[in-house]
């Protein structure tokens, strides 16, 4: 068997049966490393070697939850709390729970899609957000895995299709990647390309919303959001402030292309105006980091285990005997293109990483196929997407579960990963298979 399949096989069944994505991630690194005909030593040092490249992202996140926290700390997300109060009766019960529960969901949606596109702060905004409103999810008896599919789909579509903020880092990879793999493009081609793909993420969200968990989910009340509310009260400079301070933090980000001087840039204004006391820096940054730190570790592991995958060359391999037994069938070999890059993204936990893996090898067999330009697009965005929605390793499911589980009620692996794997992973990949088909 293929060392790429054994590898993504094992993390995924560890993952599954409950074992910490950490070491699921590094046992599944090691046995794909063995099995792709690497010694124990060869796989330890790539995976050590891969390691690096994942720093900056832990780091980014780190500085993010510190941001994060710096801004809860103004009473700011209490606002958006003692809104969504008011819809709900002091004794627990929902005077309108059909309303109430379309305004948080609404909301934590429109939140999810500017994370991505109008205010590119990803996922520092989930844990800012949704642990204040627990207790609201709570009374009003919301499925979390209703939540975990809304913030997932909030952060991939957006980026599939808009070329703003992270979109058009991603348009940019596929462009610069289909070049180098001999196929030139007009980069503002790739959102045609990609309507009917992220069409398949808009049929899967509206399963879940109005089918899969629509029914009430009873969950024990350990956060109180109403003390949360009492803590402190925004005033109007809390608030002024604030939006200087992500505008800061989206500008500086865009200037430098880093989200780490982005967070810092926040930060800083938060503490200069005197909304956030200095003597409170130490404390603010260290419970951020405490917050993000799991994903940092999964993202720094992920990037060894990718690392280690593509140190066996049997990425190549894999395309390689896939190819060999297609013949004429183009229907077939865009599935078969479209699965592979689904093992490949849910195994390393990231679309970004996966577009330049998949490009040199793709682009060339589709084009031997004969599928016009626009399909090759659809086919590389989505074979890039596809994974990144219920990956373990995944920030699309690190992101809500950290904010979802804030009181232990949420399992990474069943209530955000697999949800979001069967609600996104098959319509993107019918849709997908369909794009690449008719465009």
């Amino acid at each position: 068997m293929n060392a790429v399949i054994i590898a993504v096989l094992i993390m995924l069944v560890l993952s599954l049966l409950r074992v910490n994505v950490v070491f699921a991630l590094l046992i599944g690194a090691l046995a794909g490393g063995l099995s792709g005909g690497l010694s124990f030593m060869e796989t330890l040092t790539s995976f050590t070697d891969g390691l690096g490249a994942g720093a900056t992202i832990a780091l980014s996140y780190a500085m993010l939850g510190g941001f994060a926290v710096a801004i809860s700390r103004t009473g700011i997300p209490q606002l958006l709390v003692k809104g969504i109060l008011k819809i709900v009766n002091k004794d627990g019960e929902a005077t309108r729970g059909n309303l109430a529960k379309a305004l948080i969901v609404f909301t934590l949606l429109a939140m999810a899609i500017f994370s991505q596109n109008l205010i590119p702060i990803h996922i520092a905004f989930i844990p800012l957000l949704i642990p204040p409103i627990l207790h609201i999810l709570n009374e009003l008896k919301i499925d979390r895995r209703l939540i975990a599919a809304v913030l997932t789909f909030g952060l991939t579509a957006p980026y599939i299709l808009l070329p703003y903020g992270f979109g058009l880092i991603f348009h940019e990879i596929i462009g610069v990647q289909m070049e180098l793999a001999g196929l030139a493009i007009n980069i503002e081609d790739i959102p045609k390309a990609m309507v009917i793909p992220v069409a398949g993420l808009l049929v899967g969200l509206v399963i879940a919303v109005f089918v899969s968990y629509r029914n009430p989910r009873e969950y024990q009340n350990k956060i109180s959001s109403i003390e949360e509310t009492q803590r402190k009260t925004a005033s109007k400079k809390d608030v002024l402030v604030t939006i200087v301070a992500l505008l800061a933090a989206l500008y500086a980000q865009i200037q430098t292309e880093s989200m780490i001087i982005g967070a810092l840039a926040g930060i800083l204004v938060l503490y200069v105006s005197g909304t956030m006391k200095w003597r409170e820096a130490d404390e603010v940054l260290t419970e951020g980091m405490r917050m993000m730190a799991f994903i940092g570790f999964v993202m720094i592991t992920a990037n060894g285990f990718a690392s280690v995958i593509q140190e066996t060359g049997e990425i190549g391999s894999l395309v390689g005997s896939v190819s060999s037994v297609l013949g004429e069938n183009k229907a077939l070999a865009a599935a078969l293109m479209l699965v592979i890059g689904l093992l490949i993204t849910i195994g390393i936990g990231s679309s970004f990483a996966t577009i330049p893996i998949i490009a040199a090898i793709f682009v060339p067999l589709a084009m031997e196929f004969g599928f016009s330009t626009l399909a090759i697009i659809a086919l590389i965005g989505t074979a890039g997407a596809l994974g990144d929605a219920g990956s373990p390793a995944s920030d699309s499911t690190l992101g809500p579960t950290a904010g979802l589980n804030a009181d232990g009620q949420h399992n990474h692996i069943w209530d955000t990963c697999v949800p979001t794997f069967v609600h996104y992973n098959i319509p993107l990949m019918v849709f997908g298979w369909i794009a690449v088909m008719v465009l």
